[in-house]
């Protein structure tokens, strides 16, 4: 599981993305209308496991890792990912879903051989969830958007580590078996790898949010006197936000990549509408009121590619790219809520039911906005970036 690689080529990259597109137009689109659905109404671990089975045997699961334990290119990454945004249903039944595809990425990077085989391979195998706990309470003062501001601390005691503190809007963790925790050191953030369920770390509350794609929901959580071996620490004390760092870009651009799918096809479904659906003497697509917006979404959908495509290519070239992962989740996120949006008005009255998935993909994406950082956030950090390069050139003169 080295995390590392060549990638597969463009002939084998088309090969797996057209057997994903294949497998969630054909088998995974029909299990929208399944039932099995949680209080919040997210799928059930019981749904998720049953479409996990047919794309395993499909041979589809976990299509952004080779067989033999390398990693897509990014760029290969975000035809696969695109293709299995394809249903909302679609990164789960793959095992291309966040958290679990952020997590394989960074422990395939910087996991040791023991912590990868224990916590990474289940991942891999889509046989376990996991979930990443940094964010904290807002009403605490706790890390948000900005994870300086963490309170959940860690303390060694001999040959374990133990963390106490409370997170907020941790996706997935009701349900998960694999956990990745953050925590504040004397020398600065750690990361830890932990089993789950632990009876030190209890669910308080999962919150009804705007969004339903995610199994276990967005759970607010207690940590009280959890003990962690030494050894399940990722690499070393205070290193945790360079390992946070290693997930964050691309993490951000493989949300892009699965909610343009997702998107790609509401358009379909908006378009399909347009061209059938009669008004005033005519269908649709023919008043230019709607085919505009179908025009427009157009334009949005090929841009967002594009984007994707190029911080990709920066991500492959070995940068950092969080400077071009900022531009793309905000350009991305902000086009797709444009596209959802018309698709939903389009529709008119059906576009607000959930006859389509249209109405569901409205929802995500509105959320997404927010995920791994919201617009106005990175927007602050791209203008942190302009005054320190003008101040920069300015200083060489």
């Amino acid at each position: 599981m080295s995390g590392t690689g060549e990638g597969a080529g463009p002939e084998l990259t088309a090969q797996i993305a057209a057997k994903v597109e294949a497998f969630v137009r054909e088998v995974v689109a029909p299990y929208e209308k399944d039932p099995r659905r949680d209080h919040h109404d997210c799928p059930s671990e019981e749904l998720v496991a049953e479409l996990k089975d047919k794309a395993r045997a499909a041979g589809v699961l976990t299509p952004h890792i080779l067989p033999d334990g390398r990693h897509l290119t990014q760029r290969e990454t975000a035809v696969v990912l695109r293709a299995s945004g394809l249903s909302p249903l679609g990164p789960l039944a793959l095992n291309t879903a966040a958290p679990d595809e952020g997590n394989m990425y960074l422990l395939g990077k910087v996991g040791s051989a023991a912590i990868n085989e224990r916590f990474l391979k289940p991942l891999v195998e889509g046989r376990a969830r996991s979930a990443f706990f940094m964010t904290e309470p807002a009403a605490e003062n706790g890390a948000g958007s900005d994870p300086s501001m963490m309170r959940t601390a860690c303390h060694l005691d001999g040959n374990h580590w133990v963390i106490n503190g409370r997170k907020a809007f941790i996706t997935g963790a009701e349900g998960a078996q694999v956990g990745i925790v953050m925590a504040k050191s004397e020398d600065g953030a750690c990361m830890f790898l932990v089993d789950l369920p632990d009876p030190a770390i209890r669910i308080e509350h999962v919150p009804t949010t705007i969004d339903s794609s995610m199994p276990g929901g967005h759970a607010v959580v207690a940590i009280e006197d959890l003990r962690v071996p030494a050894d399940q620490m990722l690499g070393q004390s205070g290193e945790g936000f360079r390992y946070a760092q290693v997930r964050l870009a691309p993490a951000r651009l493989s949300h892009c990549m699965r909610w343009l799918g997702a998107c790609i096809r509401a358009n379909e479904i908006a378009a399909d509408y347009a061209n059938r659906r009669m008004a005033f003497g005519k269908l649709l697509i023919d008043h230019e009121g709607v085919g505009f917006m179908l025009a427009e979404n157009m334009i949005d959908l090929r841009q967002c590619e594009l984007i994707i495509d190029w911080c990709a290519g920066v991500l492959d070239a070995g940068e950092a790219g969080g400077t071009e992962s900022s531009m793309a989740k905000v350009a991305v996120s902000e086009a797709l809520m444009r596209v959802a949006d018309r698709c939903v008005q389009v529709m008119g009255g059906s576009g607000v039911t959930g006859d389509t998935i249209v109405e569901q993909v409205f929802r995500e994406i509105r959320a997404f906005r927010i995920y791994d950082g919201p617009t106005e956030v990175h927007k602050w950090s791209l203008a942190k970036k302009i005054k320190r390069d003008w101040k920069a050139a300015h200083e060489q003169h």
